[in-house]
Parts: structure tokens; sequence; C-alpha cells
């Protein structure tokens, strides 16, 4: 994430003093990537060279990377984290020194540095801090033509588990519907490519559309009698399966009640799930 970050900020125009990293090697490559005049440093020197430092590190890191800075003598600018799931608070150590203090989120799930640079342009950021922290949040949000999202500190967790569920739950339910496509004699390379048109067009059409109005299948249908012949198969063939396929559904009936789906479909199809959930 880092990295992708800086070398598109540097791309749009913001100066990019330096970058750190665990190794000097590991920062050596990433000032490569970055591009232009970015020096490879030491968390320590950091603030010799930028009043404005960006920490994309793993959550457990943060608190440990602020406590480097504040005690390598940053004393003011603005420090911002990456991470999703915390705010500010995460960077008490720089806060106590004097640091204006705030969180960036980047919306966007980023495999490496050159994904990243792709896809994180025109994201949506959740933005937390006040003051110089806030505004140069919102700089840097503009700078990447990305969508502010201010989340109230009190509502970060729903905002992280959100972002969670849309992504991280979506790669579980792939991998499990590919595994159901081996069960069905379908080779995995194969089962992936038949899928991810089908996956696609759900994510662009409930996008565009709505959930609800995107929703069809078996259970937006009242088809009782499918979804009795899914369990049988999933319990017979892939008993890990049921729980997930029985849990989806279950919010899956609630998007089809929306829809206006029968009350009797509604009940005969969550009773089956029901039961199948807590056997």
């Amino acid at each position: 994430m880092g990295p992708a970050l800086a070398r598109l900020l540097r791309e749009r125009g913001e100066t990019i003093a330096a970058v750190a990293s665990r190794t000097p090697e590991r920062a050596a490559a990433a000032a490569k990537f970055v591009g232009g005049e970015t020096k490879a440093v030491s968390y320590g020197e950091l603030p010799q060279h930028a009043a404005h430092i960006l920490i994309a590190v793993p959550d457990g890191a943060i608190g440990d990377v602020a406590r480097v800075l504040a005690d390598a003598g940053m004393r003011s600018g603005v420090a911002l984290h990456t991470c999703g799931a915390r705010g500010p608070e995460a960077l008490a150590p720089l806060a106590a020194a004097g640091v204006a203090c705030g969180a960036w989120h980047p919306l966007q799930t980023v495999a490496n540095p050159e994904e990243g640079a792709r896809v994180l342009p025109g994201v949506a950021f959740a933005i937390d801090g006040e003051g110089e922290a806030a505004a140069w949040a919102e700089h840097l949000t503009a700078g990447l033509d990305g969508l502010a999202l201010h989340i109230p500190p009190t509502k970060r967790p729903l905002y992280h588990a959100a972002a969670v569920m849309a992504s991280n739950y979506l790669i579980a339910l792939l991998s499990t519907a590919v595994m159901l496509m081996r069960e069905a004699g379908v080779e995995e390379a194969t089962a992936r490519r038949a899928l991810a048109p089908l996956a696609r067009a759900s994510i662009e059409n409930a996008s565009r559309m709505g959930p609800a109005a995107a929703l069809t299948g078996p259970i937006a249908r009242g088809d009782s009698d499918t979804v009795r012949e899914h369990l049988v198969a999933l319990a017979n063939a892939a008993p890990e399966a049921v729980g997930l396929y029985c849990a989806a559904g279950l919010a899956t009936l609630q998007i089809a009640r929306q829809q206006g789906l029968g009350k009797s479909s509604v009940a005969a199809i969550g009773e089956l799930l029901r039961e199948r959930t807590t056997a």
C-alpha cells in the first residue's frame, strides 16, 4: 500500500522526500518503485526529511513506528496512518509529542505495489482526525480523485466490518464456489474462469441498481426445492460449506423479502436454512 500511494502521489505532483521500511533493502526497493528523488531511509531518519508522514504498515506495527518517530524528535507536522480499523489514537506517542494525527484508509484491496498504483485512483478514503491532519487527508484524497468518507470514531468498527465483508468475505465465498465446482468435476483454473464473469456481473449490478434490484437465483424466486437439493448435495460432498451457504442464504432471504417474496416462501426457505445452521 505504501509504495503504491507514494508513487501515485508523486506522479500527481506531491514531493515524496523519503520512504522507510523494516530493512534497508525493502526501503531501497520502495524508493526505486516510487521514483523521482525519493530517498531510502530508516524510520528514525524520516523526521529529518519531511514534516508530513504517511504510515502504511501492518496494524500491529503502527504504534511502534509512532514511538520511533516521536523518539527521533518529531514534534510538529502531520502524521496519518492507513489502518481501516483504528483512528488517530493509534498514533498516541506522536500526538503526545505535538504532532497532528489522523487516519486515511484507502477502501481498496492491494495485492502488490504495481496493482495498487493501477486500482487506487478514484477510490473512497475513510478520514478520521481534526485540524491539519484532516486537511492533509482531504488534500491527498482530492489528489487521487478519491471520495472522502468521514467516519466517526465510534462507528469505525462498523465501517471496517463493511470493508471486510465487501472484500475478504467475497474471497471466501469465491474460494468455496471454486471448491464446489471442483467437487462437480470442474478443474480449478477452469472453475475460476467460469465463475469470474458471474461474480463481476453480480457486483456491477448491485453497485448500479442496488442489492435488492440485482438479486436473482432460487431464493429470490422462492424455490425452496432447489435450496433443499443444494443442502443435501453439500451435506454429502462438502459439509464444511453448509454453514457458509446457510448464513449467506439467510442474509439473501432478507433481501428477497425486500423484493416482495411471499411470506410462505420466506418461511419455508428460512426453516430449511435455520435447520441446517443449528443441526
